[in-house]
């Protein structure tokens, strides 16, 4: 599994059973299909799943009750339908894509791209990440930027998160750079998906630039990343 994670070798023993199990449930109770003419293949959903049940390592039960499939193109993709046309809204095809999370739990995904943050998380981007996030910020009925959460964490949530939104907002209209990507300031709900993708990859800059909104974070996934950086990178 380290060879196509290799983030899994600095899991704890306990940790990497947790994953395990939570990947076998994954992969077994939900449908995978290659697209595009996409051969999918064993190691290709093992890689999948790894990153998406990374994500919720320290949840209990089925953390994307939701989810029913899994479709993995080669490369980013146009896609045939718009996930509007499950609420009955037909949308003509847009841009090529990386990755989609449906309303109807459905999760696209450019396999190109979700082998290269398994093998260089570093690089930032997680199109994996991402879009498991898309559908944690679901679990509730709506994409809003908030996923289900103690009653009592909500105001607290929403103060942060909007603050983080704000201070992106302000950093890419003055061209100032930021670890957190600009496509995060699209709307709440991307933003928490960037958010969610630059704290597993970028950690210790995430809790430099924005220590509110890593301490939240920290708090939802109940993980610290910081801890898994491979030796040398805290310096970086």
């Amino acid at each position: 599994m380290a060879a196509l994670v290799p983030v899994f070798s600095r899991l704890t023993v306990a940790e990497q059973d947790k994953l395990l199990r939570d990947m076998r449930d994954l992969l077994t109770t939900r449908s995978w299909e290659g697209a595009g003419g996409l051969a999918l293949t064993e190691d290709m959903r093992l890689t999948i799943a790894a990153q998406a049940c990374l994500l919720t390592l320290a949840f209990d039960g089925d953390p994307y009750p939701e989810l029913k499939s899994v479709l993995v193109y080669p490369s980013a993709f146009v896609p045939a339908v718009s996930f509007r046309w499950a609420r009955g809204e037909a949308e003509s095809p847009g841009p090529p894509e990386l990755g989609e999370s449906w309303s109807d739990g459905v999760i696209v995904i450019a396999w190109d791209q979700a082998a290269g943050a398994a093998a260089q998380p570093e690089q930032g981007s997680n199109v994996v990440l991402h879009e498991f996030a898309h559908q944690l910020d679901a679990a509730d009925g709506t994409m809003d930027g908030a996923p289900p959460l103690p009653a009592a964490q909500y105001r607290e949530w929403a103060r942060v998160l909007a603050r983080g939104f704000r201070a992106l907002s302000r950093a890419a209209w003055k061209h100032h750079p930021d670890v957190l990507d600009t496509y995060g300031t699209t709307n709440p709900s991307e933003f928490f998906a960037v958010a969610t993708e630059t704290f597993f990859a970028h950690p210790l800059q995430l809790q430099r630039e924005h220590p509110e909104l890593y301490a939240e974070l920290k708090g939802y996934y109940r993980q610290d990343p910081v801890r898994l950086l491979a030796p040398g990178d805290a310096a970086g």
